[in-house]
């Protein structure tokens, strides 16, 4: 069975002769890598790209001028107040396009599975989820009785299949608790020290958990406009 390596911090760590085919980096940290004497053949790569230098070429711009993603890509890890309201003000524009467009749906296309995948609806409710854990929980304080109970878990499923008109407006309740929180916050408040949700023996801070709560919407919209693409191109 291949080693997996989960949560550890490998900074300044030295791979010499290590064979890595067909390895998965997922949600990982790369800033400042070397890779020297490489052979890449078949490499996909999606990430955010700041800087990107491959045999001596920066391929930054182009790269970044070609995909559909950016800046939207580049934003959803913000390092201030400001830049948290964009990122999530863009992210609110995209998600209100991509829920008009599975409006024109049927209601069971809306929760139909693509390739075992979460449904439509299914989705927004794991992001009503993620806002109750990481905004709620990990940056507000608040108790699991205040989680949405149509939330939808990582690792979980559901044999209920709520209005989906309810399920609208739960997101919708999130979405204006994160603006309004992100409307009034601080640098300062951003710095402030929280516990991680599922593991309260590591820090996180207020910036770190909002970070969370974006790259979660912004993953799962592109798994939905990739799965609204399926539906409608059957139809």
């Amino acid at each position: 069975m291949a080693e997996e390596f989960e949560g550890r911090d490998l900074s300044d760590s030295v791979f010499w002769g290590v064979e890595l085919r067909r390895a998965t980096f997922r949600d990982v940290d790369l800033s400042g890598a070397s890779i020297s004497h490489a052979l890449l053949h078949d490499v996909d790569i999606d990430a955010k790209i700041d800087r990107l230098v491959v045999n001596g070429v920066d391929v930054t711009d182009y790269v970044n001028e070609r995909d559909r993603w950016y800046p939207l890509r580049a934003m959803v890890r913000p390092a201030d107040p400001e830049g948290a309201r964009a990122a999530w003000a863009a992210l609110e524009r995209t998600w209100a396009a991509t829920i008009a467009r599975a409006g024109s749906l049927t209601d069971a296309q809306r929760h139909e599975r693509v390739d075992g995948e979460w449904s439509f609806a299914e989705t927004l409710r794991h992001l009503v989820h993620a806002s109750d854990i990481w905004l709620g929980k990990g940056a507000l304080g608040w108790d699991t009785a205040a989680f949405h109970p149509l939330g939808l878990g990582h690792g979980t499923s559901s044999t209920d299949i709520p209005p989906y008109d309810e399920v609208l407006a739960a997101r919708a309740e999130r979405v204006t608790t994160m603006r309004g929180f992100l409307a009034g916050v601080t640098e300062a408040e951003l710095d402030e020290e929280r516990r991680n949700p599922h593991d309260p023996e590591q820090p996180e801070t207020v910036r770190s958990c909002v970070q969370v709560v974006m790259e979660e919407s912004w993953e799962h919209l592109r798994f939905a406009l990739r799965d609204l693409d399926a539906i409608e191109a059957r139809t």
